[in-house]
C-alpha cells in the first residue's frame, strides 16, 4: 500500500500520487496513474500504471479488474458460488473444471511435495480447528490435533490432465489462500499491460507488490512488530520485474489465553507457525513468490533456505521471534542504501516540560466499506495543530489525483504550501494481508522538523473526502501531559469507527 508520511526518519515519504514521468514510449511521454480501492480479495487493492494517456491507463485499470473479479468467481473459497466452491459440494466424480482451477490445484499439488508436506491445501482443517477451539477459549487437544494432521496426510484429490477433470477423494476442507492472489495478480497484470499505450505496472493486493513492465518500484517491507502503517519499515527495497510477497503472523491469529497463535499452520505437526513472524519473497514469478512466503513461515529456517535456493531468482528476508533477522546470499542486492537522517532544525527553547518520549498517541481508523463491494478509497488527511491553530505535524496523507487535494479544504488551508514545496517520492509497503479499510496511524511526538513538541494541548484532525461522496472531517483536542487518554470519535458516512489513544510505547508487539 502506498501513502504520504510527512517527515518520516530516513526519508520514508509514501504518498499516493500521479506524479511526473517515470517511463517513457516512442514520442509520448509515460505518466503515472494511481488507483486505490477496499474490498478486494478480502483487502486492499492498489494499482500503478505508467500509460502515455489516462485514456488508456483507465481501460488498462478496467481490464484490470475484470480479471480479479473473473478468477475471484473461479477461485474464492469464500464464495459459495465459485467454481471452486461449487467443486467442492460436487461429490468424488471426477469433474471437468476450468483451466485456471486445474492450473492453481495443479500448482499446489507441486508445492505440496516441493516444500514436504509444509504447504498443502488441507491445512484448512488445522486452521478451522484452532479457529473453532479460539472461540471456546482454550487449545485443542492432542487428540483434535493427531486426528487433523491425519485428514491432512490423505490424497484429497487426483487430476486427470488428458480429460482435466478433478476428482475430490475426501470430504477434509480446502483453501487455495497460500498463493491464489498472487496467480490473480499475475493474471491481472498480464490483463493490464495488454492494453495499447501502458508500458509498466504495480499491483498491490493486501501488502504483495507485482512490479512488472518499464517500471521501477521502491517498495518498503514492514516491521512486524509495529502496528502502524506509519512505523519505519525493517528494509527499503528497489524492484522491477518481480513480486514481493510478504506472510506473517502479526495481523491474523488468535489469542488463546493471553497467548497469540498465528493463523498460519504447520499441517503436518497440526500447530500454528512459531519460529518466523514475518518471511519476505521476492521471485520472478508470482505464484513462486506467495507459496514461498507462506512456506518460510512453517519450515524450519535450514529447510526454507533450502527451498528458495532451489527456485531461480528468488531471494528472501525472514524474521524470528527470537529477533534474529536471516537473509538469502541475494538480498542485499535488492536493497536501497540507507539514508542518513535528515539534519535536525534546533528545537525552540521553552520553558513548557518537553514530550515524553516513551509515549505516543495511536489513531485507530476503519473506512466504511460495503460488505461485498468493492469501492474506491477516499482521500484521507490527519495532521495535529497546536493551541494557536498551526500546524505541528502531518501525519498522513492518502491521495490519488493531486488536482482533486482541494477537496480535502481543511488539510489544503493548513498544509497545501508546505506539502507542495517538499515534494514526494513514491513508494509501496509489503506487508502481512490486514483486513479491508482498517488502519492504525502514530504519532510519536515530533513535529514536522523531527523535534519532540512540548507537552500542552493540541488538536487532532482527520479530514476524509469521497469522489462523488461526502465530506467528513473530525477533531479530537488532547492535552498531553502524563496520564493516558483514550477517545472514540463519532462514526460518519465515510468513517465506520475512529479511535485516539495518547498511551505509554509498547517494548514490543509479539
Amino acid at each position: 500500500m502506498s501513502f504520504s508520511f510527512a517527515n518520516r526518519a530516513a526519508g520514508f515519504l509514501l504518498p499516493l500520487a500521479v506524479l511526473g514521468s517515470l517511463a517513457f514510449l516512442p514520442h509520448r511521454a509515460s505518466k503515472l496513474y494511481v488507483s486505490d480501492y477496499e474490498n478486494v480479495l478480502g483487502t486492499s487493492l492498489e494499482i500503478k500504471l505508467d500509460a502515455d494517456a489516462e485514456a488508456h491507463a483507465a481501460q488498462s485499470e478496467s481490464a484490470a479488474l475484470r480479471e480479479v473479479d473473473r478468477l475471484n468467481k473461479i477461485l474464492s473459497g469464500y464464495d459459495a458460488n465459485s467454481e471452486f466452491s461449487r467443486w467442492l459440494r460436487a461429490g468424488k466424480a471426477p469433474v471437468a473444471v476450468s483451466p485456471e482451477l486445474y492450473e492453481v490445484l495443479s500448482l499446489f499439488e507441486q508445492w505440496r511435495l516441493k516444500s514436504g508436506g509444509a504447504l498443502d491445501a488441507s491445512a484448512e482443517t488445522v486452521g478451522q480447528l484452532w479457529r473453532d477451539a479460539a472461540k471456546q477459549h482454550r487449545q485443542p487437544t492432542a487428540d483434535e490435533i493427531a486426528a487433523a494432521v491425519a485428514t491432512v496426510h490423505q490424497q484429497h484429490y487426483v487430476l486427470n490432465a488428458q480429460n482435466h477433470t478433478a476428482q475430490r477423494l475426501t470430504d477434509a476442507p480446502l483453501r487455495l489462500n497460500s498463493f491464489a492472489k498472487s496467480y490473480i495478480m499475475n493474471k491481472a497484470a498480464e490483463a493490464a499491460l495488454a492494453t495499447p499505450g501502458v508500458s509498466g505496472l504495480v499491483v498491490n493486493i493486501g501488502g504483495d507488490i507485482l512490479v512488472r513492465g518499464a517500471h521501477t518500484e521502491q517498495v518498503a517491507v514492514s516491521n512486524p512488530k509495529a502496528d502502524a502503517e506509519n512505523d519505519l519499515p525493517v528494509a527499503q527495497l528497489q524492484v522491477s520485474g518481480k513480486t514481493i510477497a510478504t506472510s506473517g503472523n502479526y495481523r491474523r491469529g488468535e489469542l488463546i489465553g493471553g497467548r497469540w497463535y498465528s493463523h498460519i499452520v504447520d499441517p503436518r505437526t497440526g500447530r500454528p507457525a512459531r519460529e518466523v513472524i514475518s518471511a519476505t519473497v521476492a521471485a520472478d514469478n508470482a505464484t513462486d513468490a506467495g507459496a514461498l512466503a507462506t512456506a518460510l513461515n512453517v519450515l524450519p529456517t535450514a529447510e526454507g533456505e533450502a527451498l528458495v535456493a532451489a527456485v531461480p531468482g528468488a531471494e528472501y528476508m525472514l524474521l524470528t521471534a527470537d529477533g534474529r533477522r536471516l537473509e538469502s546470499a541475494g538480498w542485499k542486492k535488492l536493497e536501497l542504501p540507507a539514508t542518513k537522517p535528515a539534519a535536525k532544525t534546533p528545537a525552540t527553547v521553552t520553558k513548557d516540560k518537553p514530550w515524553n518520549p516513551d509515549y505516543e498517541v495511536a489513531v485507530n481508523l476503519e473506512l466504511a466499506t460495503i460488505e461485498g463491494m468493492r469501492v474506491h478509497r477516499p482521500f484521507v488527511a490527519v495532521w495535529v495543530v497546536d493551541e494557536k491553530k498551526q500546524p505541528v505535524r502531518q501525519i498522513a496523507l492518502w491521495y490519488n489525483k493531486p488536482r482533486w487535494l482541494d477537496d480535502m479544504r481543511f488539510w489544503y488551508a493548513t498544509y497545501y504550501t508546505q506539502f507542495s514545496a517538499a515534494g514526494s517520492p513514491l513508494s509501496s509497503t509489503t506487508s502481512a494481508t490486514r483486513s479491508p479499510g482498517k488502519y492504525t496511524l502514530k504519532w510519536d511526538g515530533k513535529d514536522d522538523k523531527g523535534n519532540l513538541v512540548p507537552q500542552g494541548n493540541y488538536t487532532l484532525f482527520i479530514e476524509v473526502a469521497r469522489e462523488h461522496g461526502t465530506h467528513q472531517l473530525l477533531k479530537q483536542d488532547l492535552s498531553i501531559k502524563k496520564q493516558p487518554l483514550h477517545f472514540d470519535l463519532p462514526a460518519n458516512t465515510e468513517v465506520a469507527s475512529a479511535s485516539v489513544d495518547f498511551r505509554k510505547k509498547a517494548n514490543d508487539k509479539q
